[in-house]
């Protein structure tokens, strides 16, 4: 890969989602990473808001980074985001690294009843108002933001938290182009999806971050790499990992807007006949996406090997690009194997 940072060490950070997702757990498994000696910790937007949990983690916790991985920035505005974001970052001491994604217009529109449209230009809009709110809050200086997108430009006394500490770091989670160029010119990072492979890293990620930071990036823009994993200890642990991945991999190509990841590898055959599948009747269709999906597919979006292999070779993967790793433990069900995963790869990034 072409080196786009040698001089910095990868953090590691170890995504915490207890079964259900209930608050209840979230303490445990924050302080379990912490005491473990990673990183940083992640929390997603599934059936939970994410920014509850690290809330409760930031508690417990004194030394972790606090990353949202992702936030669905749509289902928000740029004031109440911020108002969540600025409280976070000041009570955790400042270690707050706010994740934000877009997700797709069928749950913005239908689960979150908020307004969808030009998705990449609405990003790049809700960070820049993001970011003139907390100046407004820091400075005294009148809000007066004015966008294609969202307008704020009303704020007193009553209404301004007081700021303690810098603002978080904003990231950006990206596939296509024109949201990768979005992250490269807005935001001081990338979340790279788990549906990439390095050749598109390489590709078509990168220069379209630089097209949109306008030649080069910044030195301390940040690549967050969410690679899945294909392990075991057993070969019946190996066998139901490799399964799991197969289904998430085969959904995500199912996608259309995930179409362009395949034909980069002339695989665009596999994406038609997943999204075929996946608009069929038959009941178990997901299941047979995944068994459909061919073994070199899956060993070019997956680091598939041994327990003792995958961290080294996952590092390898992201050597010279890669900042921080969020340990993608999806079809491992023991956490002491994803613990260990997990300072595997810290050991590997030294």
């Amino acid at each position: 890969m072409t080196s786009l940072r040698n001089h910095r060490t990868a953090r590691v950070a170890l995504p915490i989602m207890p079964p259900g997702q209930r608050l209840a757990d979230t303490a445990e498994l924050a302080l379990a990473a912490e005491d473990a000696g990673l990183d940083g910790i992640s929390y997603p937007e599934l059936s939970s808001d994410p920014l509850l949990h690290l809330t409760v983690a930031a508690g417990v916790t004194s030394r972790v980074d606090l990353m949202t991985n992702i936030l669905v920035a749509f289902a928000r505005s740029p004031m109440t985001l911020a108002e969540q974001a600025r409280a976070l970052q000041d009570y955790s001491g400042g270690r707050l690294i706010l994740g934000l994604g877009s997700q797709i217009k069928p749950h913005i529109e239908r689960r979150f009843s908020m307004p969808w449209s030009a998705p990449a230009a609405r990003m790049d809009e809700f960070v820049t108002a993001l970011r003139a709110i907390w100046s407004a809050w820091e400075t005294g200086e009148p809000l007066d933001f004015n966008g294609r997108f969202y307008t704020h430009t009303l704020m007193t006394p009553m209404f301004t938290p007081p700021t303690e500490r810098p603002n978080p770091k904003v990231f950006i989670a990206a596939v296509g182009e024109k949201m990768c160029e979005t992250a490269g010119r807005s935001a001081d990072g990338m979340l790279v999806h788990g549906f990439s492979t390095a050749r598109y890293l390489e590709e078509v990620t990168l220069p379209a971050l630089r097209r949109g930071a306008g030649g080069s990036l910044p030195e301390d823009f940040e690549i967050v790499d969410l690679t899945f994993l294909v392990t075991g200890r057993t070969a019946e642990e190996r066998t139901a990992s490799a399964a799991a991945v197969r289904r998430q991999l085969a959904f995500y190509a199912s996608t259309p807007a995930y179409l362009p990841v395949l034909a980069l590898h002339g695989w665009e055959d596999v994406g038609h006949e997943m999204h075929a599948l996946s608009r069929s009747d038959r009941p178990d269709r997901w299941e047979v996406m995944g068994e459909r999906l061919p073994d070199e597919v899956l060993e070019t979006f997956a680091v598939v090997g041994d327990p003792d292999e995958v961290p080294r070779m996952l590092v390898e993967r992201g050597a010279g690009i890669v900042s921080r790793y969020s340990v993608n433990a999806l079809g491992i069900d023991d956490p002491r194997l994803v613990f260990r995963l997990a300072r595997g790869i810290q050991e590997a990034t030294r």
